[in-house]
């Protein structure tokens, strides 16, 4: 990942809307969820989630897909997955000092992997 990928990724998510609506995406897993139930959960006006749901999905990091009449948003964790891995290259000096809270989500995405 490039230094300015990272910066675009990291700025979006600096917004406490599209932090929730991304946090949101990763909880839902991989179906994601449609824009009806987004703006029901977090309380948003259509054109306001609209809005965050187009800058996050300018970064990369959500996709939508049409299902008929509705759009499914989901995380892309690829790119969650880059970006973690981007912050954390080379972290202690390339020595193995993953913070604790990181250890079990690594374990639980390598056996889902499996």
């Amino acid at each position: 990942m490039e230094m300015k990928s990272a910066s675009d990724s990291l700025a979006a998510l600096g917004h406490t809307t599209r932090l929730a609506i991304f946090r949101l995406l990763v909880q839902a897993g991989p179906d994601g969820v449609n824009a009806g139930l987004i703006c029901d959960k977090l309380e948003l006006a259509p054109p306001t989630l609209s809005f965050h749901l187009a800058h996050l999905s300018r970064v990369g990091l959500i996709r939508g897909r049409q299902e008929g009449r509705f759009i499914f948003y989901a995380a892309d964790y690829a790119a969650m997955d880059a970006l973690l891995a981007f912050l954390t290259d080379n972290c202690c000096q390339g020595a193995q000092c993953l913070p604790t809270a990181a250890a079990p989500l690594k374990r639980r995405r390598t056996a889902a992997t499996r």
